[in-house]
């Protein structure tokens, strides 16, 4: 339990938020949303200690434990992987060490005698004879098999430092747990794995993600970082999000009468409960929307970008033809061998693979970057493409400012470029700044303008949602349902999958599977989990 009196936090001037008064209670799930510089990981830290206050008291209950997703992947690169798990339990770890050293003592003595016998009474009640077995079923669990438990953590890819990081704290059960983006890096399968170990976690949590289907299965409550305040609101991201767009559009409508916006939202909140996700946490999620206030909710502050994808062209029956494409890389890796699909109109078409490397290369091949190692692809002549890359570098190595730069990519006078920035939530002086000075959620917004000035019917994106916030996801995720083009995209993003692709196509070294149907039905299939199983397993 985490109990928050009277917290202030404040910079020089500006106020994050004042009068913050909160009680985290065990067995629930606490999702914190906010927009970028809201202050949501800064909440986190103040909680965890390693940022002090302006103001106010954060306590935890008597004798618990809290534990904090670190996001220092170097901090630990001189340690062993199996012991950077173990020092997540950190009183743990530290009776570990004692014991051992005194256990190596060259002249063990009677008080050492029993000092140990002190400490092995204290390991027991700890865990710590199960310790190492536990530690290494999380990192299995988590992708990092046994033959890479005793090796230095600095030998580590960054995507198995994050992992490594993750077991870390979760490893011994806390009773506090405070996850600040705890599935950037991590593969679908793998957020799915954290989906059901917190769905069944009984003490309390605290996360910070920009996953929206993350958020929606493990959420019991949310708390939203807005007006300068931090609000607790019960059920999770996806009733906040229709509930505060709801009432921002009775707020719009002066001439509604109080009756009706009540009759209104009590209707919403009496839908919502009936139709939320089977989970551990249904009847709890249930019960506190039936007690929701309806005073409780309001509409949010946000801003949400004005993304608009047109087509300036209907785009011919022919669309993308691949045969027998094959991508390998420098060091001989193959990416994908035997490639072969024809895309139809107006299908959009989500591409997974357990090496991400490998949506990249295709798409790189399909857009003329890159030489495939064999096969060959061809475009109908009536398409017009818009690829939004994941590397996005080498568009920003420029001294233009956002007005300049994204003059490039068309033609038209400076109100109409200022238009489309606009759009995107640049306006005033900001858009005079220097592009290479741009944060990655600022880059990512200019690449999706320069992709609306393309107006194409065939729209190419490569993880899409990296860097953007919750706002910017949600704005770019309803206008692509819209959408009447074609859609070749690759993302780590369940909800924007599942709710964009009506065909999915794996890539494997060898072969692909391609089927017709939506994410989740390909996931839970039983027959496509044992023939992915033999595709990558080099079997036919």
């Amino acid at each position: 339990m985490i109990t928050i009196t009277d917290l202030a936090i404040q910079f020089g001037r500006q106020v994050l938020y004042k009068d913050v008064n909160l009680k985290f209670t065990n067995g629930n799930i606490y999702g914190i949303i906010g927009a970028n510089g809201a202050g949501k990981s800064t909440l986190l830290r103040a909680i965890s200690g390693e940022l002090e206050t302006t103001k106010g008291n954060i306590e935890i209950g008597p004798g618990e434990r809290m534990s904090v997703l670190s996001q220092d992947h170097f901090k630990f690169d001189s340690y062993k992987v199996l012991d950077t798990v173990l020092m997540g339990y950190k009183e743990l770890w530290d009776i570990t060490k004692e014991r051992d050293a005194l256990y190596a003592k060259p002249d063990f003595s009677e008080e050492d005698g029993m000092k140990v016998a002190e400490l092995e009474e204290k390991f027991a009640n700890m865990g710590g004879y199960d310790a190492e077995s536990d530690a290494g079923n999380l990192l299995n669990q988590l992708g990092i098999k046994d033959d890479k438990h005793q090796m230095m953590m600095g030998d580590l890819s960054g995507k198995e430092k994050v992992r490594v990081m993750l077991a870390q704290a979760l490893f011994g059960n806390p009773d506090n747990l405070l996850l600040d983006e705890p599935t950037n890096d991590l593969d679908l399968e793998t957020v799915e794995w954290l989906e059901e170990y917190l769905g069944n976690y009984e003490h309390t949590v605290l996360v910070v993600s920009h996953d929206r289907h993350f958020l929606d299965a493990v959420s019991t409550h949310t708390v939203d970082v807005d007006y300068g305040k931090v609000t607790l609101y019960a059920g999770n991201y996806s009733f906040w999000y229709q509930s505060s767009q709801l009432a921002l559009r009775q707020m719009q409508n002066q001439r509604q009468k109080a009756e009706e916006k009540r009759k209104e939202l009590e209707e919403f909140i009496r839908r919502f409960s009936a139709n939320v996700a089977k989970s551990k946490q249904t009847t709890s999620r249930k019960k506190m929307l039936e007690k929701l206030n309806i005073e409780e909710i309001q509409p949010s502050t946000r801003k949400y970008p004005g993304i608009i994808f047109q087509m300036d062209r209907e785009p011919g029956n022919q669309i993308l033809e691949v045969n027998d494409l094959k991508a390998v890389t420098d060091d001989g890796t193959v990416l994908f061998d035997r490639l072969n699909f024809n895309i139809e109109k107006g299908q959009k078409v989500v591409f997974l693979s357990r090496d991400p490397r490998a949506m990249t290369a295709l798409f790189e091949i399909i857009n003329g970057n890159q030489q495939a190692a064999s096969g060959n692809y061809k475009w109908g002549v009536t398409i017009t493409t818009a690829y939004l890359p994941l590397d996005n570098t080498n568009f920003f190595n420029t001294q233009f400012n956002m007005l300049e730069w994204l003059s490039q990519f068309g033609e038209g006078n400076e109100v109409y470029f200022k238009a489309f920035l606009g759009r995107m939530l640049f306006s005033g002086e900001e858009i005079l700044k220097k592009v290479n000075v741009l944060s990655g959620g600022e880059r990512m917004r200019l690449m999706i303008a320069r992709m609306q000035l393309k107006n194409a019917n065939c729209l190419i994106l490569d993880t899409p949602t990296n860097h953007l916030d919750l706002e910017s996801i949600q704005a770019f995720n309803n206008n692509l349902k819209l959408y009447k083009g074609n859609l070749l995209f690759a993302s780590h993003d369940h909800e924007f999958i599942e709710s964009l692709a009506d065909r999915i196509i794996e890539l494997t070294p060898n072969g692909c599977i391609d089927k017709l149907m939506t994410y989740e039905d390909y996931i839970a299939d039983e027959h496509i989990k044992e023939l992915r199983q033999k595709l990558y397993a080099g079997e036919r």
